[in-house]
C-alpha cells in the first residue's frame, strides 16, 4: 500500500512540477512577451550580441522552446535571418539552465519557505491589473515547482522507489554502455518537449538519492539533444530557411553531445569527483552546474562554425520552390557575365521565354473569366510565379552585367529593361483576370453570350499584337512595326465600341447591372494589354517612343 502511494505522489509530483514550470513560464512570456519581440527585431549579425539576448531572455521567460518557437517564426517572416536566428536559440540553451539551478535548490533547506510564494501569486492573481496578475501567475508558478520538487524528492526516498530506480539505471546494459542513458534522456525530453522538465526531475532523483551522479550526468547529455525536438515541430509548415536553421541547430546539439560523451565517458571517475568537490558534495547542485558549464562551453564554441553550417544547410535542404522556379529560367546563368556579347544574346533568348509564357497566361485568364473553367487555375498560378521570377533575374542579371558592355549593347540593355517589364505587367493583367473570374462566381455572375463573342473579337486583336510583337523583338527590324501600331489603334476603337454596346444592352435589360464593373474592366485591361505589346516594339527599334513614330508615318 505504502508503495502504491509513493508511486502515486512521485507521478503526481513530477505533474505538479512541470505544470508550475508552464505557469512560471507564462507568467514570465505575459510579462515579457513584448519586449522580448522588440529585442529581437533589433537583433544584427553580431554572434556574440544575438548569444548573449538568447540567453538572457530565456534566463527570464524560462523556456528555450519558447524562444526557439518566436525565432522560427521571426525566420519564417524573413525578419531574421538564419545566422541571427541560430545564435539567438544557442544562447536560449543557455539560458534555460536557470531551471536546472532552481531546481537544485530543493537540496537546500530554505526550500521549503519558496512554498509561500504560490500562496502570493495566488493572491496577487486576483487583482485585475494584467501586470500584477502576470507576477502573480510567475510567483504562483515558482512556488508550485518547488512544491513539486519537494513531493518528488520525498517520494523517491521511499526504499523500495529508490531501490528500483537504482536497480533500473544500475542493470549491465547501462553499466557496460552508458550511451544508452544519454538516448533515454533524449527520449524523455523529446516526450515532455521540455528539457527544463526533464533536467529538474534528474535534479529532484539525484537529490533524493535515488539516481546515481554518474548516470544524471549521461541523462543531462541525452536532455540536451531531446529538447531540439519542439524547435523541429515548429518549422513544421515553415519556409526552408526555418527548416534550415533546426537543422543546424539539431546539428550542434548532437554533435556538441557526442565530443562531450566522448571526453566524459574515459574520464567519469575524475570528472565526478571534480564536480562534487567544486560543489561541496552536493549532488544535484553538482548536476545543474554541469548542465550550465556544458551548455556555455559548447555553444559559444559552436558560434565561429553557424556560417559554414548554413552553408551546409543549404546544400542539404534544397528550396522546392526556387528549384521550380530556377526551372522556368532557360538561358541565364551567373557564369556568362565573363562573356557580355554571348549574355545578351542569352538574355533576348530569355526575354522570348518570358514573352512565350505571359502570352500562354493571358490565354488562361482570358479563357477562366469567360468560362469561369477552374481547371487550369493551378497552371496559371504556377505561370504567373514563374513569370515574375524570370523578370527579377533578368533585371538582376543585366544590372551585374551593365559595367561590362559596349555602347551598343548598353543601349539594348537600356531596352531590355523595358521590355521585361512591360511583359511582367501582361503576366499581372493575366492574373488579374483570374481573380476577377473568382470574383464573379462567388456572386453567380456571368458574362452574356454576345459579350463573350465582343471580347473574343478583341482577344483576336491582341493574339496578332503579341505574334507581331515576337516577330520584332526576335529580328529587331522595322518593318512590322506599322501594322503593331495600328493594330493598338483598333483595340482604342474596340474598346469604345464594346463599352457603348454594353450600355445600350443595360438600358435595354438585356445584361445585368452587376456585371458592369467586370465588364469595364476587362476591356480596359486588354487595351492595356495592347498598350504593353506596343511598348515592346517601340523599345527594341525606335526608343524614341510611338508619337514620334506616328509623327514621321502620317
Amino acid at each position: 500500500m505504502d508503495l502504491a502511494i509513493n508511486i502515486i505522489k512521485l507521478l503526481v509530483g513530477a505533474a505538479v512540477f512541470i505544470v508550475g514550470m508552464n505557469m512560471m513560464s507564462s507568467g514570465l512570456k505575459k510579462s515579457t512577451g513584448r519586449g522580448v519581440k522588440k529585442l529581437f527585431k533589433r537583433i544584427q549579425n553580431n554572434r556574440f550580441a544575438g548569444f548573449g539576448i538568447g540567453a538572457a531572455v530565456t534566463a527570464l521567460i524560462q523556456s528555450s522552446a519558447a524562444t526557439g518557437v518566436i525565432v522560427i517564426g521571426f525566420i519564417g517572416a524573413g525578419a531574421m535571418t538564419i545566422l541571427q536566428g541560430v545564435c539567438i536559440i544557442l544562447g536560449a540553451y543557455v539560458g534555460t539552465t536557470a531551471t536546472g539551478l532552481l531546481a537544485s535548490l530543493s537540496s537546500f533547506d530554505i526550500s521549503s519557505y519558496f512554498l509561500v510564494l504560490a500562496v502570493i501569486g495566488v493572491i496577487l492573481m486576483f487583482i485585475k491589473k494584467e501586470q500584477v496578475k502576470n507576477i502573480g501567475e510567475l510567483l504562483a508558478g515558482l512556488g508550485i515547482l518547488f512544491f513539486g520538487l519537494k513531493t518528488m524528492s520525498e517520494a523517491a526516498k521511499f526504499e523500495t522507489i529508490s531501490n528500483g530506480i537504482q536497480q533500473f539505471f544500475g542493470i549491465d546494459a547501462f553499466s557496460y554502455f552508458p550511451p544508452l542513458l544519454v538516448l533515454i534522456g533524449a527520449l524523455i525530453t523529446a516526450l515532455l518537449q521540455s528539457s527544463s522538465a526533464s533536467i529538474g526531475i534528474t535534479v529532484a532523483m539525484v537529490a533524493s538519492g535515488a539516481l546515481e551522479f554518474h548516470s544524471a550526468i549521461y541523462i543531462v547529455l541525452g536532455a540536451t539533444i531531446g529538447t531540439v525536438i519542439t524547435l523541429l515541430l515548429a518549422t513544421i509548415g515553415s519556409n526552408v530557411n526555418a527548416k534550415r536553421t533546426g537543422a543546424i541547430v539539431l546539428i550542434i546539439r548532437v554533435v556538441s553531445a557526442l565530443i562531450a560523451l566522448a571526453i566524459y565517458w574515459p574520464l567519469a571517475q575524475y570528472i565526478d569527483n571534480a564536480l562534487l568537490t567544486m560543489f561541496g558534495g552536493n549532488a544535484s547542485l553538482a548536476v545543474a552546474m554541469f548542465h550550465v558549464f556544458y551548455n556555455i562551453i559548447f555553444m559559444m564554441a559552436a558560434l565561429p562554425f553557424v556560417g559554414m553550417l548554413e552553408k551546409l544547410s543549404i546544400k542539404l535542404i534544397k528550396d522546392k520552390e526556387e528549384e521550380k522556379m530556377k526551372q522556368a529560367l532557360k538561358y541565364i546563368d551567373k557564369h556568362l557575365l565573363d562573356t557580355p556579347s554571348v549574355a545578351m544574346m542569352q538574355v533576348k533568348r530569355e526575354i522570348i521565354n518570358m514573352m512565350t509564357l505571359a502570352h500562354e497566361n493571358l490565354k488562361l485568364g482570358f479563357n477562366r473569366i469567360l468560362t469561369q473553367d477552374p481547371s487550369h487555375d493551378k497552371e496559371l498560378i504556377e505561370t504567373e510565379d514563374k513569370i515574375d521570377y524570370i523578370n527579377n533575374q533578368i533585371t538582376s542579371f543585366l544590372i551585374d552585367l551593365s559595367n561590362k558592355l559596349s555602347s551598343r549593347d548598353e543601349k539594348s540593355a537600356g531596352s531590355y529593361f523595358h521590355v521585361v517589364n512591360d511583359i511582367e505587367r501582361i503576366g499581372d493583367h493575366a492574373y488579374n483576370f483570374y481573380e476577377s473570374s473568382l470574383k464573379m462566381v462567388s456572386n453567380d455572375l456571368k458574362f452574356s453570350e454576345t459579350a463573350q463573342n465582343e471580347f473574343r473579337e478583341m482577344f483576336k486583336v491582341i493574339d496578332q499584337m503579341f505574334e507581331l510583337s515576337f516577330i520584332i523583338f526576335h529580328d529587331q527590324t522595322v518593318d512590322n512595326l506599322k501594322k503593331l501600331h495600328d493594330l493598338e489603334n483598333q483595340t482604342d476603337e474596340l474598346k469604345n465600341v464594346l463599352s457603348t454596346a454594353h450600355y445600350e444592352r443595360i438600358q435595354k435589360n438585356m445584361c445585368k447591372m452587376e456585371n458592369s464593373p467586370f465588364y469595364t474592366s476587362l476591356v480596359s485591361e486588354l487595351e492595356r494589354v495592347a498598350d504593353h505589346l506596343v511598348n515592346v516594339g517601340y523599345s527594341i527599334v525606335n526608343p524614341v517612343g510611338d508619337d514620334e513614330f506616328e509623327a514621321k508615318n502620317a
